[in-house]
């Protein structure tokens, strides 16, 4: 019976964390359009590698879980947080307060697997 119970018990756990993974799964469709919609490429250009200005950051190829980090910490920045991770920036806080959690997973994950310099595939 305890036998039972334990596969039980570790067969839904799995599932859970299946569903959990597909829920946090990010949609690449979706992080174009909303690239597109909040108007990213009016500072970091439509390809995401050509910024209007060589102060702003290549965002094309960085990894999805920095572009991620620094979404959220724009995001605590434009709270008011004084944590460590907070980044302040007047355009970039601006912009952040429109995006969602999903948003910002769809951005990230979309602009991470532009082709570019920043990475190399294999």
């Amino acid at each position: 019976m305890k036998s039972k119970l334990i596969n039980i018990t570790g067969a839904a756990a799995a599932t859970l964390l299946l569903a959990a993974g597909q829920a946090a799964a990010a949609d690449l469709s979706a992080g174009q359009a909303a690239y597109e919609k909040f108007a990213c490429a009016s500072c970091h250009g439509a390809d995401a590698k050509t910024s209007v200005m060589p102060s702003y950051p290549i965002l094309a190829g960085q990894h999805a879980d920095y572009l991620l980090a620094a979404l959220r910490s724009y995001q605590r920045g434009a709270s008011g947080s004084t944590n460590v991770n907070a980044r302040n920036n007047a355009v970039m806080t601006a912009m952040v307060q429109q995006l969602s959690d999903t948003d910002m997973r769809n951005i990230a994950a979309w602009l991470a697997q532009l082709p570019s310099e920043l990475a190399i595939r294999r």
